[in-house]
């Protein structure tokens, strides 16, 4: 080959690479969308006033979320026992920016009904209503740790019952 030809190759080499590693380094999920609201008969669900932040129900969430309680349900083996994904596709439940688009009500929906185009299941045939609560107060301390979801207010807000 002649230097100008390697001239070339080297040149689309070079320019190759930097293309995909500006593609790839734009990967993750991406700024948080707003989610859909909720269907109308979720809408006016809330999580009970006292359960936000209270240790012993955190406590019964926790033992949902990671099966302890009922091994046919087992939200860490998606979602990490800490929060952070251990299966592609499950959301980060770390990332304060994206737990906090949905309000209570969006979250009972989801973990009801699952999410569809995703992995994400319906669980309410194998959680009570109080038992969805209960894990969904669990998985707000990885992101909203402190808050609680103000209906009125339709905000995130300090717990400072």
């Amino acid at each position: 080959m002649s230097v100008n030809t390697w001239g070339r190759v080297g040149f689309f080499m070079v320019a190759s690479t930097l293309f995909l590693s500006v593609t790839a380094c734009g990967g993750g999920e991406g700024p948080p969308q707003p989610p859909p609201p909720a269907p109308p008969e979720y809408a006016d669900k809330h999580m009970p006033p006292d359960y936000w932040n209270n240790p012993d129900i955190i406590e019964e969430g926790r033992q949902i979320y990671t099966g302890a309680q009922n091994i046919d349900v087992n939200c860490a083996s998606c979602h990490g026992k800490d929060g952070k994904p251990v299966k592609a596709g499950a959301r980060d439940f770390r990332r304060t920016d994206w737990m906090q688009l949905f309000s209570d009500s969006q979250w009972f929906w989801r973990v009801s009904e699952g999410v569809k185009g995703t992995k994400m299941k319906a669980w309410k045939s194998k959680l009570s209503e109080d038992e969805r609560w209960k894990v969904i107060a669990y998985e707000a301390t990885f992101g909203l740790k402190g808050k609680k979801y103000d209906p009125e207010k339709k905000a995130w807000v300090p717990d400072t019952d």
